[in-house]
C-alpha cells in the first residue's frame, strides 16, 4: 500500500495537469461545489489551505524547530533570498509583460508567499539537505504572516483594480494567514508528539492527502477562470515560469556567493524557486477576485514539474558529502 501511495505522489505534476484541465473543460463539476449548504468556494478552498498545512504539522517534531538555531545564518540567507527577490520579480515580470492589475496581484502574492510543502521531496530527490529543507519551509511559513500581507501592499497597493485603486487588506490577510497556518500546524506537531510511531509508516498516506487538496484547489481556481485561459494562458505561463526560474537561479546562486556548500545551494534554490502557491490562489481569491488566483494555479502546476526535472539533473551529478 505505500509503496502504491509513493508511486501515486511522485505523479503528482501528471495529476495536476489532469485536473486543471479537467476543471478548464469542466468547469461546472468544481464550481458546483459553492452550492453545497453553508459553505463558499471560498470557504472551501480556506479549509483546505488550513488542511494542507495540518498535514505538513503532521511531518514535523519539536526538534524541527530547535534545529532553527543550530544553522541560524543558513535559514537566514534562503529566507532573505525568498522574501526578496521572489515578489520583486514577479512585479518586474508583471510590468515587462503588460499583465494586468489582478494578474499582477496574483503574481505578487505568489512571490510574497512561503516556500512550497513539495519542496522538501523534491530536495530529496536533488541530493540536497532534507533538514534544511524542512526547517527553510518551517520559518518561511511563519514569517510570511507577516510578511506577505506588507509585501503584497508594498508592490501592489494603490494600484488600479476595475477602475478604483486596490486596497490590500493587511490587517485581516494577517488574520486569515494566522488562522490558516498557526492552528493547523501547532495541531499537526502535537499529534506527531502523541503518536509518532504509529505515523511514522503514514508518512506516503499523510502526502497523499495533503496532495488530493492542493489538487482539488488547482481545479477549482482553472474553473473559475476557465474562460479567461483561452487569452491569458500563453502569456501568463511565460510569466510563471521566468518567475520560477528566477527564483531557482537567485536561491542556487545567491547562496553560492554567500559560501554555501553544493548540497545548501541545491537546497536553497529548490525552497525559493517553489512556493506556496496555493495559498496565493486562495487569498488571490478572496481579496482580489477569481483573476488574480490565476498565476497562483499555473504555478502549482508549473514548479512541480520543473521542480521535478531539476531534481532529475542534479540526482545525476554526484556531489562529496560536505554536511
Amino acid at each position: 500500500m505505500n509503496k502504491a501511495l509513493k508511486q501515486f505522489n511522485q505523479m503528482f505534476p501528471l495529476w495536476a495537469l489532469l485536473l486543471a484541465t479537467v476543471g478548464y473543460f469542466q468547469p461546472q463539476l468544481f464550481i458546483g461545489l459553492g452550492d453545497l449548504p453553508y459553505l463558499t468556494l471560498g470557504d472551501l478552498i480556506f479549509y483546505l489551505l488550513a488542511l494542507i498545512m495540518f498535514f505538513m504539522g503532521v511531518t514535523l517534531k519539536i526538534s524541527d524547530f530547535v534545529r532553527v538555531f543550530v544553522q541560524p545564518h543558513k535559514v537566514l540567507i534562503g529566507t532573505l533570498i525568498q522574501f526578496t527577490v521572489m515578489p520583486l520579480a514577479a512585479f518586474i515580470i508583471s510590468k515587462a509583460l503588460l499583465l494586468s492589475p489582478e494578474l499582477t496581484a496574483g503574481m505578487v502574492l505568489v512571490g510574497a508567499t512561503a516556500g512550497g510543502t513539495s519542496s522538501n521531496v523534491v530536495t530529496y530527490l536533488a541530493g540536497g539537505k532534507v533538514a534544511l529543507s524542512i526547517t527553510m519551509t518551517l520559518v518561511s511559513t511563519l514569517v510570511a504572516i507577516v510578511a506577505t500581507p506588507l509585501l503584497v501592499d508594498l508592490y501592489i497597493g494603490g494600484e488600479a483594480l476595475e477602475g478604483t485603486a486596490l486596497d490590500v487588506p493587511v490587517v485581516d490577510m494577517m488574520k486569515d494567514i494566522a488562522k490558516i497556518v498557526i492552528a493547523p500546524v501547532v495541531l499537526g506537531v502535537v499529534i506527531n508528539s502523541l503518536f509518532s510511531r504509529k505515523l511514522r509508516k503514514a508518512g506516503n498516506a499523510l502526502a497523499t492527502g495533503s496532495m488530493l487538496c492542493i489538487l482539488l484547489v488547482i481545479a477549482i481556481v482553472v474553473s473559475l477562470n476557465a474562460g479567461r485561459i483561452a487569452s491569458l494562458g500563453p502569456l501568463l505561463a511565460l510569466a510563471v515560469m521566468l518567475h520560477n526560474i528566477c527564483g531557482f537561479a537567485a536561491g542556487y546562486f545567491g547562496a553560492k556567493l554567500l559560501k554555501c556548500n553544493e548540497r545548501e545551494c541545491r537546497t536553497i534554490a529548490i525552497e525559493v524557486g517553489m512556493q506556496n502557491s496555493g495559498l496565493a490562489a486562495g487569498l488571490a481569491t478572496k481579496y482580489f477576485g477569481a483573476a488574480a488566483a490565476l498565476p497562483g494555479a499555473i504555478f502549482s502546476v508549473w514548479h512541480n514539474i520543473s521542480g521535478a526535472v531539476l531534481a532529475g539533473h542534479w540526482s545525476r551529478i554526484r556531489v562529496k558529502d560536505d554536511s
